[in-house]
C-alpha cells in the first residue's frame, strides 16, 4: 500500500517506521533538520534499548511524492490548514485521508449519524472553510492516536509508550467499509493497534475527556499527568473537573465511558504542555474552546472547565502561542 504520512513529527515518524518495515511504500511530508537527516540516514525508531531504521521517501513538497492510496495526517490542529494546499498532488480518485489528531476535528459535523444531537457552530476549527472546500466527505477517515513519542534528534524518534500504541479509525459516517477493514489490517500488521470502532466520535470524546481536563491542568501546573493526580492539593479539584467533562461528553455521546481519577496516569507531560514549553502553537481551540462550545450549546454549567479554559488561553497568549 502507498501510504503518505503528512506532517511526520514524533508520532507520524513512529508510524512511518512501523509501516515501512511491514512492507508498505511509505513517504513522509516533513521539514527542517528532521527531513535532512531522514534523507541522509533514514528514519530511526527507538523503543527502550532497541532501535530500527527504515528508508522512506521524504520531502517538504508533497508534489515530489506522487499519488497515494492513503494519506495519514498527523499534523497538529494548529497546522492542519496546510493540507488544503498540500493534498492535491497526493490524491487519486479513491485516495482516503485519515485525520489523526487530538480534540474535536474540523470535519466533526460531516456525515453525522442521524441519532447524534445537533452540534454547535464549529467553523472556527476551519477558518475560511478551506479544508471543507478541499476535502470532500467521501475521502475523510477519522483517527484517534494513543501513543507517546518524542523526536530526540533529527531523524530519530523515541517511543515512550511501548505497551500502548494505537490508531483508532472510522468513517466519518460510521459505516463499515472495505477501506477501513484494509487499513486496520495494515496498521495491526505493523504493530500499530487498530481494533474495531463502532462510532468514531465516541472514540474522539473518550480521549478528549482526559485532554480537556487533566492535560489542561498539567499545562497550568507544569506537572506530568501522574504528578497532577498524586498532588495532594489537587485531590478535590480533579473529581470536579472530571464530573464536568463527563457531563459534556455523555450529553453529546451517551455511550462514552466516563473517566475517573482512578484511571492510569502516565508519568510524562501531555502534548499541550510540551508545546507550551517548546514555544510551539498550541491546540487550544480543539482541546479547550470546542468542548466549551458544546457545553454552552447544551446549557451545561461547567465553571471549573471554564476557569481552566480562560487560564489556558491567557497563558498561551502571554507567550504568543495562541491568536484566537
Amino acid at each position: 500500500m502507498r501510504i503518505c504520512i503528512f506532517g511526520a513529527g514524533a508520532v507520524g515518524s513512529h508510524f512511518a517506521v512501523r509501516l515501512a518495515r511491514a512492507g508498505h511504500d511509505v513517504s513522509c511530508v516533513m521539514r527542517g533538520p528532521h527531513l535532512d537527516a531522514v534523507r541522509t540516514s533514514g528514519l530511526t525508531l527507538k523503543v527502550g534499548d532497541s532501535s530500527v531504521t527504515a528508508k522512506v521517501r521524504a520531502s517538504a513538497d508533497p508534489a515530489e511524492l506522487g499519488p497515494q492510496d492513503v494519506v495519514i495526517s498527523t499534523l497538529k490542529a494548529t497546522g492542519i490548514g496546510a493540507l488544503a494546499t498540500g493534498l492535491p498532488p497526493l490524491l487519486e480518485r479513491d485516495t482516503a485521508i485519515v485525520f489523526a489528531q487530538n480534540g474535536i476535528p474540523w470535519w466533526y459535523g460531516l456525515g453525522l449519524p442521524s441519532q447524534h444531537p445537533a452540534i454547535p457552530d464549529l467553523g472556527f476549527l476551519d477558518p475560511g472553510g478551506h479544508l471543507r472546500a478541499a476535502v470532500p466527505k467521501e475521502r475523510i477517515i477519522g483517527g484517534v492516536i494513543f501513543s507517546s513519542n518524542e523526536v530526540v534528534a533529527p531523524g530519530i524518534v523515541a517511543n515512550l509508550s511501548p505497551d500502548r500504541n494505537r490508531l483508532l479509525i472510522g468513517e466519518c459516517d460510521d459505516r463499515q467499509s472495505e477501506r477501513i477493514t484494509t487499513l486496520r489490517a495494515a496498521l495491526n500488521d505493523a504493530a500499530i493497534e487498530s481494533p474495531d470502532v463502532r462510532e468514531i466520535r465516541e472514540t474522539i470524546w473518550s480521549k478528549l475527556l482526559t485532554n480537556m481536563s487533566m492535560s489542561v491542568l498539567c499545562l497550568l501546573t507544569g506537572l506530568t499527568a501522574r504528578g497532577v493526580r498524586d498532588d495532594p492539593a489537587m485531590q478535590d479539584v480533579i473529581p470536579r473537573l472530571l464530573d464536568e467533562a463527563n457531563a459534556v461528553a455523555t450529553h453529546t455521546i451517551p455511550e462514552v465511558k466516563r473517566v475517573t481519577r482512578s484511571g492510569p496516569a502516565p508519568d510524562h507531560k501531555p502534548s499541550i504542555l510540551q508545546d507550551y514549553e517548546l514555544g510551539r502553537a498550541m491546540e487550544i481551540d480543539v482541546l479547550v474552546r470546542a468542548p466549551a462550545t458544546f457545553a454552552r450549546a447544551a446549557n451545561l454549567p461547567t465553571p471549573m472547565l471554564d476557569l481552566m479554559a480562560a487560564l489556558a488561553i491567557q497563558k498561551a497568549r502571554d507567550k504568543g502561542l495562541y491568536q484566537g
